[in-house]
């Protein structure tokens, strides 16, 4: 399934924060990625037509079943890699930017190569 960067970073946030506070506001998404409202709304509604997300009738938004999948291996990626950087020496701060940069763009098989190397190095296999 091919969906744009942008999306999986919505959806990412929409799942980090429903971890954080549970319920989720377009205006919480705008806060927490610094953008305005009405791209937000906009976003929503494209996200809500392709089937990754719900709104309720109080405007709550929810991930689908589709879109939490989507969600959780952007996160899953994004704080495996952060946690290699920081690993490495890498600055929190620039760990977390840069790991939301390569998440998008790495092939699963290299993802999955660099997951097996930290499970091995943490077992104390490599």
């Amino acid at each position: 399934m091919q969906i744009h960067q942008s999306a999986e970073d919505y959806l990412e946030q929409i799942l980090m924060l429903q971890k954080a506070n549970g319920a989720v506001r377009s205006i919480d998404i705008a806060v927490s990625l610094g953008y305005s409202k009405p791209s937000i709304s906009i976003a929503m509604k494209r996200l809500k037509e392709d089937g990754y997300v719900v709104m309720d009738k109080n405007n709550l938004i929810s991930l689908t079943d589709k879109g939490r999948r989507i969600a959780e291996r952007i996160y899953f990626r994004h704080e495996t890699l952060k946690s290699f950087l920081e690993g490495l020496g890498v600055s929190p701060e620039t760990a977390d930017r840069d790991a939301c940069r390569i998440e998008h763009h790495m092939s699963d098989e290299s993802f999955e190569k660099l997951r097996d190397y930290l499970e091995n190095v943490m077992s104390g296999k490599a």
